[in-house]
């Protein structure tokens, strides 16, 4: 008789809180457990490294929060799709190497119906493209109808941001500030003279060309999982998703745009020399890595370190909310050009890799969201005074091309995740193994079912719908952990990528 072995099921290393949170232990127990917002199927979607990173990062000195949201995944240090707050240190990991990758949505006063064309929508595309470049290191030099962004006005975009200045000479509605979730960041002392000061030692220590050639990065996506995607707003039929919809102007049954991108080069330059700066006073001190691992370095507050960082995180963060307005000024250009008396306005901006200081219950904290999206709900101190102080800012959260987007407001469970949640879907696949085990045909023909059409020759696979978390599913875990609501559904109708252009 052959002796049959039965697999013991691995016992699950989360305590249930709830149908969709949970804690993960930390350590010896002495410590406050992780919080882990996702329900039991999204929480199986938390490999071992994941779970490793948000142990390390807990345990780092100074973290006295740490929150796993239900996009979460590997990341560099921290997971991404993690919150962690600390009143007493600045890390750069869970910042990460795109300082204030954003969301923004612009609102288009477009009918749908305009849009079921595939012609226009192809000359949509390629207008576009011929002023918003993609692809790595790619700025608007290789475009034909771009913004040629000087060094003298490069100084002053990443020194105050979306300041009126700066939004007048890129031909931005200088109103558009105004929707931002911060238009603009200071240096470590609260002033842009410590910023200028900072800029001009970089400068010093780099060539003056490389500085030219990362600010003429400003109105481009870059590559990767960067993207700009022409929706169609489907407002919720609930009274409360409609009367926030209208706070937040958005029209049911128009078009839209949304984008992703960040600080590009000049910001990875800003992280990437962080890491090595930080990296080696660890080496020279001889000081212990959190969980050995060089990607979560780290400066206590009020060195010389922690002070060199935050100005760089803001300087980084001043270039992605300048190249965020200029895309979308860009993009209504384009959509004017192709549809003459189109005019649109920005619903939001908002960043989900940004270090922000903020009130964590009773304390001053520095809440590190790496792949996580600020969510203050109606009523929160920080609203105050402002256009959402009584519905909540918008959330802008991304899924996919064919599952669709949401914008969603905050509700008061949110403070259990820090106030924040997830800044979209999350990698169920890494982009190697993606790359085996999806098929190009059947990628690009579920476009073409979709009736979605792209500026790819061949749409990537890494970046394919099939490559990321069911999007449902994670909805489903930030409504039932009560952390937010669907104001309005987004549903693509093409989508810009780094690719190849393509022809129908």
């Amino acid at each position: 008789m052959t002796d049959v072995r039965i697999p013991t099921k691995v016992k699950s290393p989360f305590v249930a809180t709830g149908e969709a949170t949970a804690i993960l232990p930390v350590g010896d127990g002495k410590l406050k457990p992780i919080t882990v917002i996702g329900t039991e199927a999204i929480r199986e979607t938390f490999d071992e490294l994941c779970l490793k990173q948000a142990q390390n990062s807990r345990q780092a000195p100074g973290v006295e929060e740490l929150v796993l949201n239900p996009d979460a995944h590997c990341g560099y240090g921290a997971p991404v799709g993690c919150v962690m707050a600390s009143p007493t240190h600045i890390y750069p990991g869970p910042v990460g190497v795109d300082i204030k990758c954003s969301m923004s949505l612009l609102q288009l006063n477009l009918p749908a119906a305009e849009l079921i064309d595939r012609k226009v929508r192809r000359a949509i595309i390629n207008a576009i493209g011929e002023r918003v470049p993609t692809g790595p290191g790619k700025g608007q030099r290789h475009v034909a109808k771009g913004r040629k962004v000087g060094p003298d006005l490069g100084v002053k975009v990443v020194t105050e941001g979306a300041c009126e200045e700066v939004c007048e000479a890129l031909g931005v509605p200088p109103e558009w500030a105004l929707r931002c979730e911060d238009a603009s960041h200071l240096g470590h002392d609260g002033t842009v003279d410590a910023l200028r000061i900072r800029l001009e030692l970089l400068r010093r220590k780099s060539s003056q060309g490389r500085f030219r050639g990362k600010m003429q990065q400003l109105g481009s996506y870059g590559g990767g999982n960067h993207f700009g995607e022409c929706e169609v707003v489907e407002v919720d039929d609930s009274d409360l998703a409609r009367r926030r919809a209208e706070v937040f102007g958005l029209e049911d049954g128009c078009a839209a745009f949304l984008s992703h991108c960040g600080s590009r080069g000049f910001g990875h330059d800003l992280a990437s020399g962080q890491f090595r700066a930080l990296k080696a006073k660890f080496e020279e001190g001889s000081i212990p890595m959190p969980g050995n691992d060089p990607q979560l370095v780290y400066a206590p507050l009020g060195t010389a370190e922690a002070d060199a960082y935050l100005d760089d995180m803001a300087l980084g963060a001043n270039f992605a909310t300048a190249n965020h307005m200029l895309i979308n000024a860009l993009v209504l250009e384009a959509f004017q050009e192709v549809i003459p008396g189109v005019d649109g306005r920005l619903v939001y901006f908002i960043s989900h890799n940004i270090a922000r200081r903020e009130v964590v219950g009773d304390q001053l904290m520095w809440v590190h969201r790496k792949g996580a999206t600020r969510a203050f709900p109606a009523g929160h101190q920080a609203l105050k005074g402002g256009p959402f102080e009584d519905t909540g800012h918008p959330i802008l959260l991304p899924g996919n091309p064919q599952a669709g987007s949401v914008v969603m407001a905050a509700e008061a469970g949110a403070e259990k995740s820090c106030f924040s949640v997830n800044h979209g879907a999350g990698r169920r696949l890494a982009r190697r193994r993606a790359f085996r085990e999806l098929d190009q045909g059947e990628v690009d023909k579920s476009f073409e079912d979709h009736d979605i059409l792209t500026n790819c020759r061949r749409y990537p696979r890494d970046e394919a719908p099939a490559a990321y978390k069911d999007f449902d599913e994670v909805l489903r875990s930030v409504k039932r952990a009560g952390l937010a609501s669907e104001v309005a559904r987004l549903k693509a109708r093409f989508v810009i990528k780094d690719a190849a252009p393509a022809d129908d």
